[in-house]
């Protein structure tokens, strides 16, 4: 986060309060809370009559700071406050003005800068000033063990839970970017069953196109099952439908998986909340460990991980004579299983 660590959820709360600040400064690689805290502000703070004489919205790439000063310092027509919203303020060139209008911020102007994907050098005086008279927030991308602890919370805030194997086919498929996933269970709570508080794996697969049962989540149950017959249909699926299942989305995942026991197999403490912790996996997990580390060894384990770095090396041209991934992969689970 930014100095003083201000959170989203502190952020709104002010803005909810109508506790509002000269200046925002929103930045970060992550532009789900970016949009959100500014599309907030442009549609709650000045209601629609206001709006046409008191709101203003630029963008960074088709303007300057000197411009959007002077817009910031003219007097509201029809509310107690005006709104400048810079969008795309990282196209930006010259900041160095911002130190001058800081000086002395308008009082009775609201001025926001949507700063995606990315962030100004929080070491500038301009920046660091911001955070005095106003609000910098930074907004962090997720990491991949922290999706299913999102996901959870915002189906909890539309007043519905999510199925364990549900939220890791949409972490599989989606990956971290908040604004899409947020968009995808949007689309499952308005295709839900009206008489249901539950999104299950079934209703992924109806909605959303992810296979419930052949996707690299289930393929990790089956190496970790030692499972060889369903292992085997999966990667055959894989093999025949090659743009849903590539073999460069497939690999990290089973690279985490086996780094992650290797790490297990030589832990210490093993009770559920150390292994949780240590991994950055969720508590309900740690028994797919558990299970593991009794089909594979330390040493085993090991092997495993080099194999599916000479399986990668293999799939980007390295001494793989025009073998096909599907091939590779089928070659590689061989050699896990057996």
């Amino acid at each position: 986060m930014a100095k003083q660590g201000i959170t989203f959820e502190q952020v709104m709360s002010d803005l909810r309060r109508k506790a509002y600040k000269p200046i925002y400064l929103l930045m970060g690689e992550e532009a789900y809370y970016i949009d959100k805290i500014s599309d907030y502000i442009q549609s709650t703070v000045l209601d629609e009559s206001q709006r046409e004489f008191d709101l203003t919205v630029v963008y960074g790439k088709d303007t300057d700071l000197v411009t959007i000063i002077n817009a910031a310092k003219r007097y509201p027509m029809m509310s107690p406050f005006q709104v400048v919203i810079v969008k795309e303020a990282q196209s930006i060139k010259d900041w160095e003005p911002m130190q001058y209008y800081l000086t002395n911020p308008s009082q009775t102007t609201i001025l926001v800068f949507a700063y995606k994907y990315g962030s100004p050098d929080k070491r500038k005086k301009w920046v660091l000033d911001i955070s005095k008279i106003g609000v910098a927030f930074e907004s962090e991308k997720l990491r991949d063990y922290e999706m299913g602890a999102w996901i959870n919370a915002y189906s909890r805030s539309k007043n519905v839970t999510v199925d364990v194997k549900a939220i890791q086919m949409l972490t599989e498929f989606l990956g971290t970017d908040l604004s899409k996933v947020a968009n995808e269970m949007d689309k499952l709570l308005l295709t839900k069953p009206a008489n249901t508080t539950i999104i299950t794996p079934e209703q992924v697969e109806k909605n959303i196109g992810i296979s419930k049962d052949f996707n690299v989540f289930e393929l990790q149950d089956a190496l970790i099952e030692r499972n060889i017959l369903k292992a085997n249909r999966i990667i055959r699926y894989f093999a025949d439908n090659k743009k849903n299942n590539p073999l460069v989305m497939v690999l990290p995942q089973l690279f985490t998986l086996f780094s992650n026991l290797m790490i297990y197999h030589y832990l210490k403490d093993k009770s559920q909340m150390t292994v949780a912790s240590e991994l950055k996996i969720i508590p309900f997990f740690v028994k797919k460990y558990e299970m593991a580390a009794k089909n594979y060894g330390a040493w085993k384990t090991m092997n495993i991980i080099s194999w599916i770095r000479e399986t990668d090396a293999r799939s980007k041209g390295v001494d793989s004579n025009g073998v096909e991934d599907g091939e590779l992969m089928k070659e590689l689970v061989f050699k896990i299983l057996h």
